[in-house]
């Protein structure tokens, strides 16, 4: 059953895929992908030098974001939890908007001011949450909305700092594709291999991870140790992520919480399916964000937002009925 549901993923990434190289303010005829009738020189730099690097971006993006939150998750012991709603992609955006103040080389974004923030807030929101072994759902949902409101304000004030250009800064900072390139791509490939391997190798320990945290002490695991590991390399995702797209929110919220009633918590298998329907998740978002209003562009933080909003609200309730 699961390979059958790993199958139709894949033929849905390539169907994904074809769909969105062809829609759009102009549209490429499927033939002309498939090389059967002949593309002009125009058709050529749409598909090769704008759409197909968006493309790529959406789904890498998607697959960091994805796998974050759910690794954020399984730190946490919550389904709520996620790197948009608890404040760590507010730390990132915050930190890169003060790189871009600086006037900072655009790399430096994610690999050092956006990863800064992202990690310090992280560990600020894990040791203020933690009460003993247990972390407080309350406080962590507090916590974290109350950095992502405070942050929100430095930020509305480097933008304003930044004058001319806050324009462009607003539009990424509700999520924005259009700037993708080849060279983005392979940055962006580097710290996916990195934390996907990281976290398929410490798929075992994550698997007893959920069971609790005494649970955990009591096989020999460090938990403290464990999660710290774990918390930076998720800062790293998002900090990256946050970099080179601005702030897309509950992605790391519905992907891992539908692979997860679908296919089951063991993370052997949970990781590469959140790896894969991130992607597809992400790039169908982007998609309906080109097409909808064509030729006007909808940010793609936009499109997850409306989805993920009323998702969230319905985990929320579903939770609290349970008590």
């Amino acid at each position: 059953m699961k390979k059958i549901f790993f199958l139709i993923l894949l033929m849905i990434t390539f169907i994904v895929i074809a769909l969105s190289l062809s829609v759009g303010s102009v549209f490429i005829p499927i033939k002309s992908l498939l090389f059967l009738s002949p593309m002009d020189e125009y058709m050529k730099m749409i598909v090769f030098d704008l759409r197909l690097p968006r493309i790529l971006m959406a789904f890498l993006v998607g697959m960091l974001l994805a796998s974050s939150g759910n690794i954020v998750q399984i730190i946490f012991q919550n389904p709520l939890a996620d790197p948009y709603i608890i404040g760590i992609a507010s730390s990132a955006t915050f930190g890169a908007v003060i790189a871009y103040l600086l006037k900072l080389p655009e790399i430096s974004y994610g690999i050092v001011v956006a990863f800064i923030c992202c990690m310090v807030s992280t560990l600020l929101i894990f040791k203020i949450s933690k009460r003993g072994n247990k972390i407080e759902v309350n406080t962590l949902l507090i916590v974290g909305i109350t950095l992502s409101a405070f942050l929100a304000g430095f930020t509305s004030f480097a933008i304003y700092m930044i004058g001319e250009d806050s324009f462009k800064i607003t539009m990424w900072l509700m999520g924005y594709l259009g700037n993708a390139s080849w060279n983005q791509i392979i940055f962006l490939i580097f710290p996916l291999i990195f934390s996907s391997a990281y976290f398929y190798a410490k798929r075992n320990e994550l698997d007893i991870l959920m069971l609790g945290d005494e649970q955990a002490h009591s096989l020999g695991i460090n938990i403290a140790k464990l999660k710290f590991h774990l918390l930076i390399v998720s800062s790293f995702v998002v900090a990256y992520s946050v970099a080179f797209t601005g702030m897309i929110g509950f992605v790391g919220l519905i992907v891992p919480h539908i692979m997860r009633s679908i296919i089951g918590p063991l993370n052997a298998r949970l990781i590469p399916f959140v790896l894969i329907y991130g992607g597809i998740f992400l790039l169908i978002c982007d998609t309906f964000g080109r097409i909808i209003l064509a030729p006007v562009e909808i940010p793609i933080g936009v499109i997850t937002s409306i989805l993920g909003a009323p998702f969230f609200l319905y985990l929320a309730l579903k939770k609290s009925r349970r008590k």
